[in-house]
């Protein structure tokens, strides 16, 4: 059961409600500036873990004038859309709320997600599946700095992630280890702690009695939160 912590109390609490129904996640961003562009981020892996176990998802998105700036830089970064206003679909009977927030300004009631701050603002030129990492490398409670050094890690990071995954393909797949799963999961539904997702991969990228073909699976596995496209190069010429 994913497990955020309430900023509201400093409590963890269930993201998705006690009896099965519809959780509506709801971003706060009033511009398109980095720490918005990170809000919206952690919303967007907010809403895939809740799908992952299983939870329906209304998404939200509300803020201020520049949001249509705001849709284009997120789609962008992999960002699927969200919906423009509380009163698209209203009385689906939701029976959670999480808000997700940068802090500050008015919130409606439900649970609270504080999303620490982004900063600067990212050259034009970066790639944008690097800059998703770089984003998620850091929790999301913990400010991020978004120097050209970490950038340029996330590029490589994400250009090695992909040519392992491409050979690991062409082995025959084997399944997921349950410890390996179990502890995808336990990270992801600890206050949603995606660099502790990211440190698994790693793990499975070096662990050597682990078959081509599971380590491929982990990876495919663990892209349905990431949202890296880690598999994008299967096919592609060696």
């Amino acid at each position: 059961m994913l497990r955020i912590i309430d900023d509201r109390t400093g409590e963890p609490v269930d993201a998705a409600p006690a009896r099965r129904g519809l959780t509506r996640v709801e971003v706060h961003a009033s511009g398109s500036e980095t720490t918005n562009l990170r809000v919206l981020l952690v919303g967007d892996l907010l809403v895939r873990a809740l799908e992952l176990g299983g939870t329906p998802v209304w998404a939200l998105l509300t803020g201020g004038h520049r949001q249509a700036e705001l849709r284009a830089d997120a789609a962008t970064l992999g960002i699927r859309p969200f919906e423009d206003s509380p009163d698209v679909g209203a009385g689906l009977g939701e029976a959670q709320a999480v808000h997700v927030t940068a802090g500050g300004g008015t919130v409606p009631d439900g649970v609270r997600l504080t999303v620490a701050p982004a900063e600067p603002e990212p050259p034009r030129s970066c790639d944008p599946a690097a800059l998703r990492l770089a984003l998620i490398t850091r929790h999301h409670s913990t400010p991020v700095r978004l120097e050209e050094a970490g950038l340029d890690d996330a590029h490589a990071t994400l250009a090695r992630w992909r040519g392992a995954v491409a050979r690991w393909a062409r082995q025959p797949s084997r399944p997921i280890p349950d410890a390996v799963r179990g502890r995808l999961r336990d990270a992801w539904e600890d206050d949603l702690d995606v660099p502790g997702v990211l440190d698994v991969l790693r793990h499975v990228e070096t662990e050597p009695d682990l078959a081509d073909g599971a380590r491929f699976e982990t990876y495919a596995y663990a892209d349905r939160l990431l949202g890296l496209d880690l598999t994008r190069d299967l096919g592609a010429p060696s």
